[in-house]
Order: structure tokens, then sequence, then C-alpha cells
């Protein structure tokens, strides 16, 4: 007999994304990132910018909404022409 918490988690990790989809990272602060490959039990992640790559848990990794990859596009678009990026 199972109970509530004794069962362990049977919930498979969910698909990978295809490369280059922008996903947010509940785990760190929401962070939207680039996936970019799956690296053992976490996922790649790297800013949309490019900078350092991240690993994040897949189970804390959603879809970016419409709002914020557009929000993060536009930062990305503000720090280049600042000459802050290429």
């Amino acid at each position: 007999m199972c109970g509530q918490n004794v069962c362990p988690n049977t919930h498979e990790p969910p698909d990978p994304p295809a490369p280059g989809t922008l996903v947010v990272d509940t785990g760190h602060g929401d962070r939207v990132g680039e996936f970019r490959g799956v690296a053992g039990p976490y996922w790649s992640l790297r800013p949309l910018g490019g900078g350092t790559e991240w690993e994040a848990e897949p189970r804390r990794v959603r879809p970016a909404l419409l709002m914020e990859q557009l929000r993060a596009k536009i930062a990305r678009m503000n720090a280049r022409s600042r000459g802050e990026v290429l």
C-alpha cells in the first residue's frame, strides 16, 4: 500500500525543448535563458545575449511566455545599443 508521502515521485522529467528555445528557470529567480542541450540530469541554459551557461533542473524550467521573450529580447537590444554586448 502506498501512502501519500511514501511513494517516490514517478513523474518523468519533461522532454527537452528544441535548441534555441527561450525558457524560464524558476529555480534561479525566473531567469530567462536559451536552451542549449542536456548535461547529465540537468539542462544547459544560456543568457539570451550570450554569456556563461548555467545548469537548471528540468522540472524547474518552463517555456517563456511571449511577454518574457519580448522583455529578454528588448533588454538584449538595449544593451547592444549601449555597446555593452556585440
